[in-house]
């Protein structure tokens, strides 16, 4: 009866250490588990961030060439502006000249000469 006793305490053992086992393997495989979700939620915020800094850079290579455009179209009106500003004073000049050289041919005054030339232009 001794030997039946110890024979059933020793199986009662085993299942006892082997649902301990498991229980510990539980233990790891829930570690395990948790220390993959997290390194799955700190790669997921390095992406985010990287992700983020990269929106961010582009914004501001953006940025920097509206910027950029709107300088080259700032210099092209004002090139434009001093170009017709050059112009006009060559026109007035060229005017200038056109009325002293009438002036002369038609031998009158510079202050008569003006306003009959002024008329004659006019009519």
């Amino acid at each position: 009866m001794r030997g039946i006793c110890k024979e059933e305490d020793y199986a009662f053992l085993d299942k006892v250490d082997d649902t301990k086992c498991e229980v510990a393997d539980d233990g790891q495989e829930e570690e395990e588990w948790r220390e993959r979700r997290e390194e799955r939620i700190r790669r997921r915020q390095e992406r985010e961030q990287k992700e983020a800094e990269r929106q961010r850079q582009l914004e501001e290579i953006k940025k920097q060439k509206e910027m950029q455009w709107k300088n080259h179209v700032a210099e092209l009106a004002a090139e434009r502006e001093a170009a017709m500003k050059e112009r006009a004073l060559r026109l007035q000049d060229f005017r200038n000249f056109q009325r002293k050289m009438l002036e002369k041919e038609m031998g009158l005054s510079q202050g008569a000469g003006c306003k009959e030339i002024e008329c004659d232009g006019t009519n």
